[in-house]
């Protein structure tokens, strides 16, 4: 039997998030299933369940060697230290256990691909209702389209007080428009809080550069508090910006395509620890 995957969450007051977290876990138990190889989750502060509990649990459960996976698309240093000091903790209480880590999920090529998803549910084009009014008068006219050209993108980070990892997002940003978006106008960079520019100020940028429409993509895991403060920011800015089309994607949330480069990392650090 394999060991298990244990996926660790930074932790958040959301429990929007937490349920969406749990159906992540969840869909990753029946995956796993087929290998014989138990999951479960737990969050390093704040939101449960609690990382201890998880592992306590695993370990009642007959486990001591276990898979710890960082839910999370930062590779950056905050994590990690978060992360060893936790488990750190958890070995003193629990003596027999053995851990290896799996990567990060990080800008992997397939969240791109994801990410370009969303973006691409958010740009289509809602058809028009042409009416044909009673009286046997002409159609209502087919809006204006608006096409990619003249669309920009605003990719939205959660924020840090970290430099490296706002730098990061910029990266992201960057390498999503080579990817998966060089027909749009440009690929802005924003952040949630913390730091500049927030998602206004993103939009702005977009609008000054001669955007029609902005799309705001969340690149973010899953939805919650942080996403619902996106979405604020940017339908503000178009109350008071009737002329620009500002559109918000969704998170990338609980999907298959993100289970399968979980298991990937999954699989990659059990090949290392052979």
């Amino acid at each position: 039997m394999k060991p298990p995957l244990l996926l660790i969450g930074q932790g958040s007051h959301d429990d929007n998030g937490s349920v969406e977290f749990g159906r992540f876990v969840h869909r990753l138990r029946c995956r796993l299933d087929r290998t014989a190889a138990d999951v479960s989750g737990g969050y390093l502060t704040r939101a449960t369940p609690r990382l201890g509990d998880s592992i306590a649990s695993l370990v009642a459960r007959g486990h001591h060697r276990m898979v710890a996976l960082p839910l999370s698309l930062s590779g950056e240093t905050w994590i990690g230290a978060e992360i060893s000091a936790a488990m750190a903790l958890e070995q003193q209480r629990h003596p027999t256990l053995t851990c290896d880590y799996g990567r990060p999920l990080g800008a992997d090529p397939r969240v791109l691909a994801l990410l370009a998803e969303r973006l691409a549910d958010a740009a289509a084009e809602v058809p028009s209702l042409r009416l044909v009014p009673a009286a046997g008068g002409l159609l209502e006219e087919e809006p204006e389209r608006i096409g990619t050209a003249e669309t920009a993108v605003v990719l939205v980070g959660d924020g840090s007080t970290l430099p490296a990892a706002n730098a990061d997002v910029h990266r992201v940003s960057r390498l999503f428009w080579e990817t998966h978006a060089h027909e749009y106008m440009t690929v802005e960079t924003a952040f949630a809080s913390l730091t500049p520019p927030g998602v206004p100020g993103g939009i702005e940028r977009c609008r000054r550069l001669g955007a029609r429409r902005v799309i705001v993509v969340p690149y973010l895991l899953f939805a919650g508090s942080l996403l619902d403060k996106v979405w604020a920011q940017a339908m503000a800015y178009a109350a008071g910006h009737p002329e620009l089309d500002v559109r918000c994607a969704d998170v990338i949330g609980d999907c298959e395509g993100l289970a399968d480069v979980v298991i990937e990392r999954y699989e990659e650090a059990l090949a290392a620890a052979r």
